[in-house]
């Protein structure tokens, strides 16, 4: 059970609550990574892999849930740029792998 910010009252509190956000974050990593894979799957031109128009909205989406959040925008687009760059490679990769075996 991860503890909430306001109620840390160590380091220890904080490290583990850091611990189990990081935890939560690998894990939709994992789930969003596998949304790449099932673009993978049902694209079937390679050239639409990459969708600039898509990835101005996602990041477009991000800033917008981070000024909800209080969280920096820049920081968040930062993220996700290099995210969503990393997804482009590996939803290229799986394509590529998926048209390969056959």
């Amino acid at each position: 059970m991860m503890i909430e910010p306001e109620d840390c009252q160590t380091m220890a509190d904080v490290r583990a609550g850091v611990d189990a956000a990081d935890k939560a974050l690998v894990a939709l990593l994992s789930q969003r990574f596998g949304y790449m894979d099932a673009a993978a799957r049902i694209k079937t031109d390679r050239n639409a892999v990459r969708d600039e128009e898509r990835k101005a909205q996602v990041i477009a989406n991000v800033k917008a849930h981070a000024r909800a959040a209080g969280v920096p925008e820049p920081l968040v687009a930062a993220l996700w740029e290099m995210l969503v760059e990393s997804s482009i490679a590996f939803e290229t990769a799986r394509f590529d792998t998926m048209r390969s075996d056959g």
